[in-house]
């Protein structure tokens, strides 16, 4: 369901308007934050060539990183939902939560106690300014809507906006089957 309200745990669905972007293209952003100061979130349908043992030398995690956003990408961040397992985490929404203490995550990966369903990792996240998305949201370059995924760990591609576009329908329906390079049609 389209929200008219921005908060953090909605999901940013990119517009089609945005097919050329090459950050934002079909994109599905979860919302960690958004106050006065700005908005932050991190994109759950990139991923990365990476995975976790790649980039995390003490950790033997195959782990897929997705890329979350276009701002500081050469820093490593997590949304989870075990936060009786990593303290000092900052809930988002109902079930998930963001960082948390790093060492108790690499701790508990380690001894095989975080499974890929309970945590996501991604290299940079998505910000917007003072009543930036606000703007972007009337320049129609954003659906909000709200998080109903059971659990969004379990989005792992371009598929899922798809999915989102077909269940909204209307002319969306058209662009959920457009190529993903409409030039190349």
């Amino acid at each position: 369901m389209i929200s008219e309200k921005i908060k953090k745990g909605n999901l940013l669905i990119a517009e089609p308007s945005i097919l050329m972007d090459p950050s934002f293209n079909r994109a599905i952003i979860l919302l960690t934050s958004h106050d006065e100061e700005g908005s932050v979130g991190f994109i759950l349908n990139k991923p990365s060539r990476y995975l976790l043992k790649d980039l995390v030398i003490e950790l033997d995690a195959d782990f897929r990183v997705f890329h979350g956003g276009p701002v500081e990408n050469d820093n490593l961040y997590f949304i989870h939902n075990i936060p009786h397992l990593i303290p000092d985490s900052i809930q988002i929404d109902k079930d998930l939560y963001w960082g948390g203490n790093y060492q108790a995550v690499v701790s508990y990966l380690n001894q095989g106690m975080i499974k890929k369903n309970e945590i996501r990792f991604f290299l940079g996240y998505s910000g917007w300014t003072e009543d930036q998305l606000e703007m972007e949201i009337k320049q129609k370059t954003w659906l909000v809507m709200e998080n109903n995924y059971p659990n969004i760990f379990n989005i792992k591609d371009a598929s899922g906006w798809k999915e989102k576009l077909l269940e909204m329908g209307g002319d969306y329906r058209f662009w959920a089957n457009s190529p993903e390079d409409p030039t190349m049609n």
